[in-house]
């Protein structure tokens, strides 16, 4: 129980007395595919990449990550690495209403936006950050541009196009649910939602009364039209960089790991999630001095280590965790990790 207990003070940890929030520096750019606003977080550092996150329907980058981003043991991670944090168009706070019949990026054109941002940043690599659909758009940045992607954090994500049995369901959830509520139940179980904790009340107050809504609703139609990225472990078409798979311990899907919805860990399970990364990013060779928390010592995350997906990035070796043993060992350059939270 003792363990129980600092895990649960451990997880709820702010920032540090005297901490003070980073200086944020929000620049917008001119793409194919229109504007798109992303914010600026620390001073890049010498042969390390840039962290770039992505959000998921229904959130912009604040509501996405900021939990994680300003917890206490977070802190170590980004004084080592420049942040860039992308809204997708019309997301940004204060974002302009698009006029009716305004033509929403689909998700690969948003991805297409990345290069952009790196260019005018002059950013040469990152290690990506991305949920739900942010997951996806980073996933298919990083098919299209593996050499400049180190490492990508996925969580929630569904690489698959919707079916056919999908749309019929979507279809028929739209007669009787609002747009708002088709959106809480991606990002959020039907658990979660019956629930109705004070987090789901708190999400379900910025979506419902989201001055942009008609801007979500475009990006929650590019989502649900996204195409297959037709990989899988092994297949022809793979990432070539070490991925960290994560999935909520509500989503309903968690067995797959790879899946749509459920449960938003690093909103409700910061503290676990930056546990992990710090081992992800051990495994590429960044942070090799850095101290595990009293998390890794309470064995409550599950971590497990997965077959390697192709990849070779001489900077790489794996760190695999096992919730069993809590041992360390070492496995091929390229690597999958999975994270139940």
């Amino acid at each position: 129980m003792a363990e129980l207990q600092e895990v649960q003070i451990t997880e709820e940890k702010p920032l540090l007395p005297g901490q003070t929030p980073e200086a944020a520096k929000t620049h917008s750019v001119e793409t194919p595919y229109g504007s798109v606003t992303f914010t600026v977080y620390g001073t890049p550092k010498p042969k390390r990449p840039a962290i770039l996150t992505y959000h998921d329907v229904g959130l912009n980058y604040k509501s996405c990550f900021q939990p994680l981003f300003q917890f206490g043991d977070m802190q170590e991670i980004i004084q080592n690495f420049v942040r860039v944090h992308v809204d997708a168009p019309g997301m940004e706070e204060g974002a302009a209403v698009f006029p009716l019949g305004y033509q929403y990026p689909s998700l690969d054109q948003l991805a297409d936006m990345i290069p952009c941002i790196l260019q005018y940043l002059n950013f040469s690599t990152i290690i990506g950050i991305g949920v739900g659909a942010g997951a996806y758009i980073l996933s298919r940045y990083a098919l299209n541009h593996p050499d400049t992607v180190e490492g990508l954090v996925l969580i929630n994500i569904d690489p698959n196009a919707k079916g056919w049995m999908d749309w019929a369901a979507h279809k028929l959830t739209g007669l009787t649910s609002s747009i708002s509520e088709m959106i809480l139940g991606h990002l959020f179980s039907q658990e979660e939602l019956s629930g109705n904790s004070e987090l789901i009340q708190k999400y379900r107050n910025i979506i419902t009364h989201a001055p942009n809504l008609d801007n979500i609703e475009l990006y929650w139609n590019s989502y649900n039209n996204r195409r297959d990225l037709n990989f899988e472990r092994g297949g022809d078409i793979t990432l070539k960089c070490p991925v960290m798979l994560v999935v909520g311990d509500q989503a309903p899907h968690e067995d797959a790991v790879m899946a749509d919805s459920g449960g938003q860990p690093q909103l409700t399970q910061p503290g676990k999630l930056t546990e992990a990364f710090k081992y992800f990013l051990q495994g590429m060779g960044y942070m090799a001095s850095s101290c595990m928390t009293r998390l890794s010592r309470s064995r409550t995350a599950s971590l497990t280590s997965a077959a390697s997906i192709d990849g070779n990035r001489s900077r790489s070796r794996t760190l695999s965790q096992s919730s069993e043993s809590g041992t360390l060992s070492s496995g091929p350059p390229g690597h999958t990790m999975e994270v139940s939270c």
